[in-house]
Parts: structure tokens; C-alpha cells; sequence
């Protein structure tokens, strides 16, 4: 376990001595923020159900920021090689590493929270619909923090780790598009794999069992599969 901490601090110093961390929750505030301001002078209404939809699918373009750096330059420059020489397990090190891109993924979504305290000092928001909202970005964020390890585990490429997570991100979220075109028993198929199916439970209010599941296990397949993508080194 100390091993593991220790490596959760290396990887976070070196998260946010890089402009990228930084970059990336300027962007996602930014973004995020402007939208809400707009919405509520629009439409008057105590809610953050938009701004979670919207912080999701700009978690879909940032998260490949996060994580093609993970492996992939690590493998390119040599450094991986070094680390994974040292007493620490692959699982130790994939770990580390999803729990540093989780700790930004944290600092993104909890700086949203003042757009909650904002509703509750002007208004009186429906609080079950953003406690749900949060759960559910975080769930999704970390089920694509794993799935973009992965992929920065299988290439020596950090542009095209982005470009692959992104690309995959996409086909996941819209997925649910080409679900509607097909017959039964295929569209029910698809739709199990839609982020954007298991998502929009929690971001307007409801929690199933079944959308945890589907989260849980994209979030430990992704870290399995990386896993084995380091023991094949």
C-alpha cells in the first residue's frame, strides 16, 4: 500500500507540474461555466440537469488529454521500462496511475459545485438531481480514465492515444444513434453499451443498480485490460 501512495503522489506531481492538468480544468470550467450563466438568465430554472450533460460530453473531448501521456510518451522516452524494473507491480503502477488522472477528474468537477451553491442561495434547486448528476460524472469520467489508459498502454503515441480514445469515446456516447436503426434483439445490444443510455439516469435524478454495474465494469476492465497490456511489454 505504500508503494501504491507513493507512486499516487509521484504521478500527481507530475500531472500538475504539467500545463495540460491546468489547461484542461481552465477549459472545462470555462465552458462549463459560461453555459450555466447563460442557461439561468434564459431560462430562470434551479437546475444543473444541462450542465451535466454538457460536463459529460466535454469530459468525452478532455479525457484523452489526460491520459495519452500515461503510457504511451512514458513507452516512447523508456522511462515505463525503468519503472516497471523497479519492486512495484504492473497493477501498482496502472493504479497510480488512474487514481492521479481521478484526483484532476476530482478538482474539475467539485470547482462546478459553486454553480449548486449559486442555485441554492438564489433559489430552491431540487437537490436528488444534482447529487445524482455529480455521482454520475464521476462514474463516467472514471469508466473513460480507464478505457484511455488502456489504449495509452497499447501505442507509443500520444497524439494517437487522443485521436483512438476519442474516436471511441464518441462511437460509445452516440452508439445509441445506430442502436434505433437496428431490429431487436441487436438494439437492446447496443444500447447496453451506450454511455450516454446509463448516463442519463443519473444526470436527471434516478440511480439504478444497473447503471452502477455498467459503470463498475467498464472502469475494472479498462484497468484489467491495461494491466495485461503491460505484462505483454
Amino acid at each position: 500500500m505504500s508503494q501504491v501512495t507513493t507512486l499516487v503522489a509521484k504521478e500527481v506531481r507530475t500531472l500538475f507540474t504539467s500545463p495540460i492538468a491546468y489547461a484542461v480544468i481552465a477549459v472545462f470550467i470555462v465552458l462549463s461555466g459560461y453555459t450555466f450563466t447563460v442557461t439561468l438568465i434564459v431560462s430562470k430554472q434551479a437546475t444543473l440537469v444541462h450542465i451535466f450533460f454538457q460536463s459529460a460530453v466535454q469530459l468525452i473531448l478532455l479525457v484523452p488529454l489526460i491520459t495519452m501521456r500515461q503510457f504511451a510518451e512514458e513507452r516512447r522516452s523508456g522511462t515505463l521500462e525503468l519503472l516497471l524494473t523497479a519492486p512495484v507491480r504492473e497493477i501498482d503502477v496502472v493504479v497510480a496511475k488512474f487514481m492521479a488522472c481521478m484526483v484532476v477528474l476530482a478538482v474539475m468537477t467539485s470547482l462546478t459545485l459553486i454553480y449548486a451553491a449559486v442555485l441554492s442561495v438564489y433559489g430552491d434547486p431540487d437537490w436528488g438531481p444534482i447529487y445524482s448528476g455529480y455521482v454520475g460524472l464521476v462514474m463516467l469520467g472514471a469508466a473513460l480514465l480507464s478505457i484511455g489508459l488502456m489504449i495509452s498502454a497499447l501505442t507509443t503515441n500520444q497524439i494517437v492515444a487522443a485521436v483512438v480514445s476519442l474516436g471511441l469515446f464518441g462511437v460509445l456516447w452516440a452508439i445509441d444513434t445506430l442502436a434505433a436503426l437496428l431490429p431487436q434483439p441487436f438494439e437492446n445490444w447496443l444500447l447496453g453499451l451506450s454511455l450516454l443510455a446509463h448516463f442519463t439516469p443519473f444526470a436527471v435524478g434516478a440511480m439504478y443498480l444497473s447503471d452502477f454495474g455498467f459503470f463498475l465494469t467498464v472502469i475494472l476492465l479498462g484497468l484489467f485490460l491495461t494491466v495485461r497490456a503491460l505484462a505483454r511489454r
